[in-house]
């Protein structure tokens, strides 16, 4: 491996764990066990880039986020979402829920809070945008 290479590894492992430290301290509860809604705007600011960044390296998951913006808010499940932006289920579930190291489970859609899983009956899972989903994909969109 190049010396630059390395170097670049060790400082995108540092920041992952900075990341994860720093959602850690923000996602804290308030004293009743519930986030507070300061906390939440605290913790949504700070995701904001993070989301970004996830959604660029990522053609799928923006693919994903775009397709649940458009349908919104109705829901859809996992091979009409792959159906749509044209790729296989195992690449939808991986993007929505994270799958080993292809797609890290810290920037998988449901992770970073811009869709949410809902179940069904009928051992069937629902996905669709989340509110803080929706205002990302419309700046996303704007700065485009």
């Amino acid at each position: 491996m190049q010396p630059h290479r390395h170097k670049n590894m060790q400082m995108v492992i540092q920041l992952s764990i900075s990341i994860k430290t720093m959602s850690n301290i923000i996602c804290l509860k308030g004293v009743d066990g519930m986030q507070t809604e300061n906390e939440k705007e605290l913790s949504r600011d700070f995701k904001r880039p993070i989301v970004i960044r996830a959604l660029r390296r990522s053609n799928i998951r923006k693919k994903i986020a775009e397709y649940l913006f458009e349908i919104s808010p109705s829901c859809s499940y996992t091979s009409e979402i792959a159906y749509n932006v044209k790729t296989t289920p195992t690449n939808v579930i991986g993007a929505i829920r994270g799958m080993g190291t292809r797609y890290k489970e810290e920037e998988s859609l449901l992770y970073l809070d811009i869709v949410e899983e809902q179940k069904t009956g009928k051992n069937m899972k629902l996905y669709s945008l989340t509110p803080f989903g929706k205002e990302v994909i419309q700046d996303y969109n704007r700065r485009a």
